[in-house]
């Protein structure tokens, strides 16, 4: 065992001046959770770091985790020594003994966070460099690209020694900047954007519209696949799957071709938002991006927006097709986008979708049926599945919730 600790480094959560407790509190919540099978650890955060103290855990299988955390700017493996220097440069030999430093090269960058400590900056730099010089044999020193970087950081409460600073997923921390849900098709855009979204503290919950017999099993359990890889992310991740096939049939026969896109498109938002509702959450986010199909024109965003005051974060809406495709490509849901099983949004589609529809025509085609009534028994057979990283997904009918 090299290290005893792993130091947190915030990045945006710094800047939270009196809020950023509020913060500190939710990521070190977050960690406790995705942690949680690491029995022996203890964490502590507090305004500057958060400390995991591994009490004999070994420290690369946390740091895997950590890599994906929202609100980590970066991370180090520690070990925390007393302040006395010769102390400080005999821990320093050991670290360097145990990374197997003979001939290498290396610099020592030390910080001193405490100003009451009697060597400075450069100072420390010389005594533990040439301390370390004398005691590993081969070792040279290379101050632009050496093989290992020495970092000293002293605090009031010890002296912190690593050779490893591992970069964070940035953003802040899941779950600090309230609730939303996600209309989660099968495809490449929308699990992008539920990632987006959850790297700016949103918490989301999923909300899948499935029309059997038009659509299959095989769809609906790439549904699922996509919401366990954001579940890897979050920690855990709710997932609705809407019965909609009466919805959309109907809007089949009632409605002019050229229009069922978009009036499908209103129905799946009126849908979101009552589940939004009794959901408590406070926003919608889809995956749209400006003018990638007939219904992200502007004109059809805003017909298809009318049906609801909630705000819709498209946080993907200024993005190309190259960009979101390299996202979902790190997240890991690109091939399971790509599996070739139809989703609501590509059944019924109209040979030639209004790109610029009317919202006063939209609505005379809805009074043709009664809406209020399918959506409301839509929203009574949903069926609700909780999902934890690492086992497998709960299912319950989403009326035996409440």
């Amino acid at each position: 065992m090299i290290y005893d600790q792993i130091l947190i480094r915030y990045g945006e959560i710094s800047t939270k001046g009196k809020n950023r407790q509020y913060f500190v509190d939710k990521l070190r919540d977050h960690l406790r959770y995705i942690l949680r099978d690491f029995d022996q650890i203890k964490i502590k955060a507090n305004r500057d770091r958060t400390y995991i103290l591994l009490n004999g855990e070994d420290w690369e299988p946390i740091a895997n985790r950590l890599k994906h955390v929202f609100g980590i700017q970066s991370f180090s493996p520690v070990l925390k020594v007393g302040k006395d220097i010769e102390i400080v440069k005999e821990y320093s030999r050991l670290l360097f003994e145990k990374l197997n430093a003979e001939n290498k090269t290396f610099k020592v960058s030390a910080k001193r966070a405490d100003k009451d400590y009697p060597y400075n900056s450069d100072e420390l730099n010389r005594l533990i460099g040439g301390h370390l010089l004398k005691q590993i044999k081969g070792l040279s020193v290379d101050v632009h690209h050496p093989d290992l970087e020495l970092r000293v950081e002293v605090r009031r409460d010890g002296v912190y020694l690593t050779c490893e600073v591992i970069k964070g997923a940035g953003g802040m921390p899941v779950n600090s900047a309230g609730k939303a849900m996600l209309m989660l098709s099968g495809g490449i855009d929308s699990p992008v954007a539920g990632y987006v979204s959850m790297k700016r503290g949103l918490e989301i919950e999923g909300v899948h519209f499935y029309s059997p017999p038009f659509t299959s099993v095989r769809s609906k359990e790439k549904v699922i696949d996509l919401a366990k890889k954001l579940a890897e992310i979050s920690g855990r991740f709710t997932l609705h799957i809407v019965p909609f096939t009466e919805v959309q049939q109907t809007i089949q026969q009632s409605v002019p071709e050229n229009y069922t896109m978009t009036v499908t498109r209103r129905m799946m938002l009126r849908i979101t938002d009552e589940l939004r509702k009794k959901q408590q959450g406070l926003a919608i986010v889809t995956g749209e991006s400006l003018g990638q199909v007939a219904s992200q024109t502007l004109e059809s965003m805003f017909t298809i927006n009318e049906v609801t005051n909630t705000p819709v974060l498209r946080p993907l809406i200024a993005m190309d097709k190259n960009e979101i495709i390299d996202i979902a490509n790190r997240i890991d849901t690109l091939e399971i986008s790509n599996r070739p099983y139809e989703d609501c949004c590509t059944i019924f589609t109209p040979a030639q979708p209004k790109t610029k529809p009317k919202r006063d025509r939209a609505e005379s085609f809805e009074e043709k049926a009664d809406y209020d009534t399918l959506i409301e028994k839509a929203l009574t057979g949903i069926e609700t599945i909780e999902i934890e990283a690492g086992k497998e997904p709960e299912q319950q009918l989403f009326e035996n919730l409440f």
